[in-house]
């Protein structure tokens, strides 16, 4: 069990949730902590958890019987994920990775599917959650398919961004260009060559270990124009 306060700060649904049923959440969650590198779970595990970042960064992948990986989507502090395969109660379809040392808050299925079956303000939470990760998947598809490097990168960098995924976000991201190619898919050295043509268009301002978004809308639309 985690504490009242404490859950409030890890997990902004909590905050729309009755008194009885942020008694519920924090019973039915405890935290841990990954090292770098260490898988949170892997595909086609039945990790019956719902896990929300409490710190650090992950990575959403998948890699193909042929060897290819693809990273689906950046998990930084605040966001929550694995929602559908919790609701359906089936293996999960893609790999969680720790990108550097991080802490999970992770809520037991009983504890979930009480949430889902008797809360308002839970449901109403999911309904956005899994509206704005069909969104960013599609989004991510489209991007894959039809821009190059650059223009991937500046929409994975905006993607982290989304206030409804990542509610703690800033124009500050705390991140390497080395975890940045990681979420992007593509190696450092073009990572940094994309991050480099990023600054000079004036949309971001490189920082040591990290990363200030200048334009947040014109990263989102990087490559339409």
């Amino acid at each position: 069990m985690i504490g009242e306060d404490h859950l409030k700060r890890v997990a902004a649904w909590s905050r729309e949730l009755t008194e009885r049923e942020i008694e519920i959440a924090r019973a039915g969650i405890v935290e841990k902590s990954y090292v770098t590198g260490e898988t949170v779970f892997m595909r086609g595990d039945m990790f019956g958890y719902w896990a929300g970042m409490v710190s650090g960064l992950g990575r959403m992948g998948a890699v193909s019987r042929d060897g290819k990986a693809t990273s689906l989507a950046g998990l930084t502090a605040g966001a929550w994920f694995g929602e559908g395969s919790v609701l359906k109660n089936e293996p999960r379809r893609y790999d969680v990775v720790a990108l550097r040392d991080s802490r999970l808050a992770l809520m037991d299925r009983s504890a979930f599917m009480w949430l889902f079956e008797n809360s308002v303000g839970f449901n109403r939470f999911l309904v956005r959650q899994l509206n704005e990760r069909l969104a960013q998947f599609i989004g991510m598809l489209e991007v894959n398919r039809t821009l190059d490097a650059t223009a991937r990168l500046a929409r994975s960098i905006a993607s982290l961004f989304n206030p409804i995924l990542y509610p703690d976000s800033t124009t500050h991201l705390e991140i390497t260009q080395e975890e940045i190619g990681a979420l992007s898919g593509m190696s450092r050295q073009n990572a940094n060559r994309a991050l480099n043509q990023l600054e000079k268009e004036g949309l971001l301002r490189l920082e040591y270990g990290g990363v200030t978004v200048l334009d947040i809308e014109r990263l989102r639309n990087y490559g339409d124009e």
